[in-house]
């Protein structure tokens, strides 16, 4: 999520993007700021009911732990979207403080990696059920999948410890206060000496973000369901196209979600000044958006029983809330279970 990089270069730009580029600014700035607000609500809402659902009203397997924490790494990068809104609306001023700054970016960061890496997780746990039967059968259990869980969350803190450690506010003593990285850990903001270290340093981090959250991860994913694909077509398991479009969609899904927001860092790497530079900016924010919106929706309602423990649970919601007497039989179907 980098806006998660940006702010230490947008103030740059702004005034160059006010004087020369043909899209009014304020309507820029407030595109972006409703998509982050939007994304946040709405990604809050929907990613929090669709835990509740995995928690509380399906078995406990693989599949509803791995996707179960994929929706949590989504749920908690839209709880802080709202400080990039407010940010972005005051041209990027920070007014919260040295610690939250660190905080959510941090966060931000460890929801990106976590994303990733749950994705790629569930690919590979697809490829091994489909094409080792007989090891998932004797390995493939819930207490292997936490396993792999926490092995995810402590490589997607490990990885954003860095950026956390680089973010700091800057002020620049004419009322302006930026929640920037400050990759050389200096205080010398001005020094050529630190300018050159700065630029070495962020390109080491976007060259390892780059290839870690989302080369390799592309590269497994494609993999995983290109070899799940062809077994399933030898022995006959595809009865319809249905599964292959499925497979089909969670790698383009990946590929145009992700691919704006390394295009849109390598521009800030570039210190790229174009028109293009600001529409890549927009255009990452939708796609952000998207992914954290109906990504979720995508993956968890491939699965026939999530969409009928869903409908379920809804319909009980509303009938609870609606209807104090609700009987003991609705009840009970709103505590059934099932596989996704």
């Amino acid at each position: 999520m980098d806006l998660l990089n940006s702010t230490d270069y947008l103030l740059n730009v702004s005034t160059l993007i006010r004087n020369s580029i043909h899209i009014p600014t304020s309507a820029s700035k407030m595109t972006v700021v409703l998509l982050l607000l939007t994304s946040s609500i709405i990604g809050t809402i929907t990613n929090g009911f669709y835990l509740w659902v995995l928690k509380f009203k399906m078995r406990k397997t693989v599949n509803t732990l791995l996707y179960f924490h994929l929706i949590l790494s989504y749920f908690i990068s839209t709880l802080f979207l709202p400080f990039l809104a407010i940010s972005h609306l005051q041209d990027d001023h920070w007014s919260f403080g040295m610690a939250t700054c660190k905080m959510v970016y941090g966060i931000l960061y460890t929801g990106m990696f976590a994303s990733v890496f749950f994705l790629s997780a569930i690919s590979v746990d697809r490829y091994l059920l489909t094409l080792h039967p007989v090891w998932s059968q004797l390995h493939r259990t819930p207490h292997w999948a936490s396993s792999i869980i926490l092995g995810v969350w402590i490589s997607a803190t490990a990885l954003s410890i860095p950026y956390m450690v680089f973010r700091e506010t800057h002020d620049d003593h004419k009322g302006m206060v930026t929640c920037q990285n400050n990759y050389a850990i200096s205080t010398n903001w001005e020094s050529k000496k630190m300018q050159t270290l700065r630029q070495w340093i962020h390109v080491a981090c976007f060259s390892s973000r780059f290839l870690l959250s989302f080369l390799l991860p592309f590269f497994i994913i494609t993999f995983c369901y290109e070899r799940v694909a062809k077994k399933m077509k030898a022995r006959g398991l595809f009865k319809s196209n249905k599964p292959f479009k499925v497979m089909m969609t969670a790698i383009i899904s990946f590929f145009v979600c992700w691919m704006p927001y390394h295009v849109y860092q390598g521009l800030i790497l570039t210190k790229n000044k174009s028109q293009f530079f600001q529409l890549t900016l927009i255009l990452t924010m939708i796609t952000i958006s998207f992914n954290t919106l109906f990504s979720p929706t995508l993956y968890l309602f491939i699965g026939e029983n999530f969409r009928k423990v869903f409908k379920k649970s809804v319909l009980n919601l509303f009938e609870l809330t609606f209807n104090e007497d609700s009987s003991t039989e609705r009840t009970q179907n709103l505590n059934s279970e099932g596989y996704i």
